[in-house]
């Protein structure tokens, strides 16, 4: 099969389109004819040894944890999917090793979930790594609709799934962006803020008492948030482990069909939108970190693995 390698740690142009061998289907596993992998940070983050000393690696890497297809095989004792089936996946696994950026991927079934009838592959594939990651945070803050939030970064990736879950509970939230992405995050329902400079006169500007709690997808914003927190206010940061320092908490998560089943049955019914910047081809790829790693993408980057 067609796939993007790198046998070193290196920068983009560490990426090569080989021939790699085909996955297996092992028990309770699934192989998936991808169509889709979404790019996200750690990719390239993971392809410059950014993660080397917490995962095993072994070379040559397929990289990318995010993927859209459909099963291709499965493995003994793998009744939840059949041949056929439309499948999206947050497949990172205990090895950086085959990744998601190939015509095939070998993932275990309790990673993977069926796309419900409604949804493109585009947006399944742009969910997974981002959509658990901003449920994964908002479970962490144990949310309810008599918080305030605060989102750092509201308008990225995670933010922007992010604030259409805690507008869906209920709660009240104050999304930081730049100011052109400002209409974007009132057309869901939250308060913009320009980040940088005199971020904690603006937010007070709106929530004169403080927030209740905040989300760091951004990192670098830990004395904002403090600053920011009322007395008994929770805070989470998924860029910055210092936080648990101060009482906040770290947060990493893990792959998981159940909850990604239940985030694309929310898209399939409206009630949360993906957005999708581009997509490139399969040997593209670098060119596809490049523009991630600049972060002028306004939506999730994708990898087109049927060209």
């Amino acid at each position: 099969m067609r796939a993007m390698t790198y046998t070193e740690y290196g920068d983009p142009s560490t990426l090569q389109l080989t021939d790699a061998p085909m996955p297996k289907a092992a028990p309770g596993a699934v192989v998936i004819r991808v169509e889709r992998a979404s790019v996200n940070p750690v990719d390239w983050k993971v392809m410059s040894g950014g993660l080397d000393g917490l995962i095993e690696t072994i070379f040559p890497v397929i990289p990318g944890w995010d993927v859209a297809g459909v099963v291709e095989a499965v493995g003994p004792d793998t009744p939840e999917f059949a041949p056929g089936d439309r499948v999206a996946s947050y497949g990172r696994t205990d090895i950086i090793h085959g990744g998601t950026y190939a015509e095939f991927v070998a993932l275990p079934a309790t990673s993977v979930a069926a796309i419900p009838d409604g949804v493109d592959v585009d947006a399944a594939a742009g969910l997974p790594l981002v959509g658990l990651t901003a449920l994964r945070s908002l479970e962490t803050l144990e949310l309810t609709a008599a918080d305030t939030l605060l989102i750092h970064a509201a308008s990225g990736g995670v933010g922007f799934l992010a604030a259409q879950l805690a507008r869906e509970i209920g709660a009240t939230v104050i999304g930081t962006a730049s100011p052109q992405n400002h209409e974007k995050l009132q057309a869901i329902g939250v308060t913009p803020v320009t980040y940088g400079e005199g971020l904690v006169e603006r937010v007070r500007e709106i929530a004169p008492d403080g927030v209740t709690a905040v989300a760091d997808f951004v990192g670098g914003v830990r004395e904002d948030t403090l600053a920011l927190l009322a007395d008994g206010g929770r805070h989470v940061s998924i860029a910055d482990p210092s936080v648990e320092e101060t009482g906040g908490h770290w947060v990493w998560v893990r792959p998981d069909g159940a909850r990604l089943s239940s985030l694309l049955e929310k898209v399939a019914a409206g009630a949360l939108r993906v957005e999708i910047d581009r997509s490139f081809a399969l040997a593209d790829a670098g060119h596809a970190f490049e523009v991630s790693m600049a972060g002028t993408a306004n939506g999730k980057l994708l990898i087109d693995a049927t060209r």
